[in-house]
């Protein structure tokens, strides 16, 4: 049996969203629904995972661009402060 004591909660999250494709791939196969009702669900579901996937990338870039530009802002100040203390040491 494998241990779950190395899985993050990334880990979790990916085995989690798994089971349940998994889970639904399965209820739709026994579902009592024509092939042409299963196939228009099917690729209805796929459009929406596929829009709520370019959202949640479209929200990281954006997260990463604001971390990104939280860090240049502060290596920006203590590179100043750096250099306005190395100009009082050398006027001093």
């Amino acid at each position: 049996m494998a241990s779950n004591e190395n899985m993050g909660p990334g880990g979790f999250l990916i085995a989690f969203a798994a089971g349940a494709a998994v889970g639904a791939a399965v209820a739709l196969l026994f579902a009592p629904a024509s092939g042409d009702e299963t196939r228009q669900y099917l690729g209805q579901r796929a459009r929406e995972g596929r829009d709520r996937a370019a959202e949640a990338a479209r929200q990281s870039r954006e997260a990463l661009n604001r971390q990104r530009d939280n860090l240049t802002t502060a290596f920006d100040r203590a590179r100043d402060q750096f250099q306005s203390g190395a100009r009082e040491d050398q006027d001093a």
